[in-house]
């Protein structure tokens, strides 16, 4: 990273995106943190909180104003495994629900496309602009070997296109800026203890470890990224 840094983490309460912002807030080559979540908290020292509602495009929008031009890096870290409710995920398309759907590519798809939107025109025109959407590995179409999960999945390859997509027009309005998708490994929270079993310990991380390894892939970053779905090792998962 360039001194001046300007960043900007959506999803900033979540568990890996508020490791994020506070692992760019103490790094010296960074001069602010826009968090941005629900909830809107004092500004302190580099960090400047910004409420939004993911499901809100005028209030992502407004966020967006508020930050302004130019941003080094944004990190988009939303994301939900089940619904609201505590629903799913599903094991057959038996259990397929219109609802549901709709709830996971509103949060997992749609939300960060509308974040994109509002960010990339706003990306900086030198240097190496970063615009990174945390993804999944089960979102990889030709990974997929065990089936289910169908709402969660399928959102997350959604994603996947559209940042390819996103780093395709970015190629063309901003040569050097760089889009991907993350996996950001899997993260010990309680959403996610239930499906933890056949994990190995060294693959299992706390939200700090793995937001350290997503910087260290950002940091590595080069325009022949752009579009890619790399995991939290740099590893390149298929589409």
């Amino acid at each position: 990273m360039q001194d001046g840094f300007r960043c900007a983490v959506f999803g900033a309460s979540g568990g890996i995106g508020k490791a994020l912002a506070q692992q760019l807030c103490a790094r010296t080559d960074v001069a602010q943190v826009h968090a941005l979540s629900r909830l809107c908290g004092e500004t302190s020292g580099k960090i400047h909180p910004h409420s939004f509602d993911l499901t809100d495009e005028a209030s992502i929008a407004s966020a967006c104003a508020a930050i302004g031009a130019p941003l080094d890096l944004v990190l988009v870290a939303t994301g939900r495994l089940v619904r609201a409710n505590g629903d799913g995920p599903e094991k057959s398309w038996r259990a397929l629900d219109a609802g549901a759907m709709a709830e996971l590519f509103a949060i997992n798809t749609i939300g960060p496309a509308l974040i994109a939107k509002h960010t990339l025109p706003l990306l900086r025109r030198e240097g190496r602009p970063v615009f990174a959407a945390l993804s999944a590995r089960v979102g990889s179409i030709s990974d997929n070997r065990l089936g289910g999960w169908h709402a969660y999945r399928a959102s997350k390859a959604a994603l996947n296109m559209l940042v390819r997509n996103f780093a395709i027009e970015l190629a063309r309005t901003n040569p050097a800026a760089v889009a991907v998708a993350l996996h950001p490994g899997t993260v010990d929270s309680a959403l996610s203890r239930p499906f933890q079993r056949g994990v190995a310990p060294e693959k299992l991380f706390t939200p700090d470890q793995s937001a350290a390894h997503l910087l260290r892939v950002i940091d590595r970053l080069q325009v022949g990224d752009n579009g890619k779905h790399l995991a939290w090792d740099g590893t390149e998962i298929p589409a």
